[in-house]
């Protein structure tokens, strides 16, 4: 039984860099009795989350394993580079593969990003998370390619970042059990997927509550207006 079943609200898991304030926001707005409790753990963790029944749905970075689970993609994320301010690549408005050969490139045990060739050459240690490879980054000891909203989430004063044209991108995907489709799983994949609030699509209707079809209404004989007057035959 999840959370949502039996009362206590519905519960929502999700990676770093993932905003869901808009679609808490509206499920605020439609489910007010139904309170929304947001989980933000790491993206390793979700899938386990789910499974283990401690939450009912999750945003997690694609690929993941699959197997009981149902998994809708959402969205790409643009890759990027974080620099030090001062380095070379801050200098332009987007840069490509070959413009970072030769960069010493952090690549962190966490990393959401599926490389079939990292690009530069590999620094000297594989930092555990992304928190620490910008810590890094800032020491002046390699650069580091990330999905665009882990750039924001570690933002530092002394560091930017540029978009990488030919990067691998990471998506988003909202993932839950095969056998936890209920209605209010199907009420928050409404709301992601931007349903309006009167829409019934993904639901399923018991044939007990469909309404009963209605026999047509034989036409009604038009009353007749020739009255006879009273104590008066007709002629």
């Amino acid at each position: 039984m999840t959370a949502g079943e039996n009362g206590t609200g519905f519960r929502l898991a999700y990676a770093p860099g993932v905003t869901p304030a808009k679609w808490a926001n509206i499920w605020a707005e439609r489910k007010p009795d139904v309170p929304l409790t947001l989980h933000q753990t790491t993206a390793t963790e979700i899938v386990p989350m789910l499974r283990e029944g401690g939450a009912d749905a999750g945003f997690v970075r694609l690929p993941v394993d699959r197997d009981g689970l149902n998994v809708i993609p959402l969205y790409l994320e643009t890759t990027v580079v974080v620099v030090p301010k001062d380095h070379a690549a801050a200098a332009l408005d987007e840069v490509t593969i070959a413009d970072l050969a030769g960069e010493e490139v952090l690549q962190p045990l966490d990393d959401p990003i599926e490389w079939t060739d990292l690009p530069g050459e590999p620094a000297f240690t594989r930092p555990p998370t992304t928190g620490e490879a910008v810590e890094l980054v800032a020491a002046g000891t390699g650069i580091l390619l990330v999905p665009q909203s882990l750039a924001r989430l570690h933002h530092r004063k002394d560091l930017t970042y540029r978009p990488v044209t030919d990067a691998p991108q990471s998506q988003i995907g909202l993932a839950w059990l095969k056998d936890a489709t209920t209605d209010l799983m199907d009420d928050f994949i409404g709301i992601v997927r931007g349903r309006t609030v009167n829409s019934t699509r993904g639901r399923t209707t018991s044939p007990a509550k469909r309404p009963t079809p209605q026999k047509p209404r034989k036409p009604t004989q038009p009353r007749s207006t020739n009255r006879t007057k009273k104590g008066h035959r007709p002629r």
